[in-house]
């Protein structure tokens, strides 16, 4: 999967690109990731991308024109996605995250900055994405976390892509408790279940302990959890 990402700040990424099992995927070639900076399509000598927004207001805002350069530079692979991230926009979560990278050869991203961009830019999105109800300076650091969960889920990312399908969400629960050794820690043991070598009984705990999880921690999973199963809560 190629990415490109529409940038003023490209040396940010450096660090998260080069590290953990992202550095190594895309050293393995799995993933590509490109950066193209608006700036070096600007065409006055102060090299500007920003301007104030019409009608007045506080702040400044990027102005199209780089932003659209800098993206019809780039090469259009067959299954692409535009993605501005934006508060805007839908909340990344796993369903997404899975969509993206079974469905898609190239992510162009547009990492916003100021107090927004252009309306017209939105012209070459296909998509907005968010990382949550909140607001950050620009939108580098929610296309790392883009980035790094579409990734993971990329085949050969993951060691043991069966342990992609054990995870939080990934069957709309939260994941079950785990533990490694000592059995015994500051005398805090370990679940007796779990050292038993039953793994029916293990599995059962776990399941449980995933839906006991879910209804504490997020009940809003858990309600639409039930929901898909029909109000079928029973812990079997």
């Amino acid at each position: 999967m190629r990415f490109d990402i529409v940038t003023l700040f490209p040396d940010c990424f450096t660090s998260v690109l080069n590290s953990g099992l992202i550095g190594k995927a895309l050293a393995k070639q799995i993933a590509s990731v490109h950066f193209v900076n608006p700036r070096d399509f600007t065409t006055d000598k102060h090299r500007k991308v920003d301007d104030e927004p019409y009608g007045g207001g506080v702040g400044m805002l990027m102005k199209p024109g780089p932003i659209f350069s800098a993206v019809e530079s780039l090469p259009i692979l067959p299954r692409r996605e535009v993605i501005m991230m934006s508060p805007q926009g839908e909340t990344i979560n796993q369903p997404l995250l899975r969509e993206l990278s079974g469905n898609y050869d190239q992510i162009v991203i547009i990492c916003g900055h100021y107090e927004g961009v252009d309306e017209r830019v939105l012209e070459l999105v296909t998509r907005e994405v968010s990382l949550g109800d909140f607001i950050l300076t620009g939108g580098e650091i929610p296309s790392m976390a883009l980035i790094n969960g579409v990734v993971r889920l990329l085949p050969g990312t993951v060691g043991k892509a069966e342990s992609l399908k054990l995870e939080s969400f990934e069957e709309g629960l939260l994941d079950y408790p785990q533990y490694t050794r000592p059995a015994i820690f500051r005398d805090r043991t370990v679940p007796d279940v779990l050292l038993s070598g039953n793994h029916a009984a293990i599995a059962k705990w776990r399941y449980e302990q995933q839906i006991s999880r879910t209804r504490k921690r997020r009940p809003d999973l858990y309600e639409a959890w039930l929901e898909e199963r029909g109000g079928d809560g029973v812990m079997g």
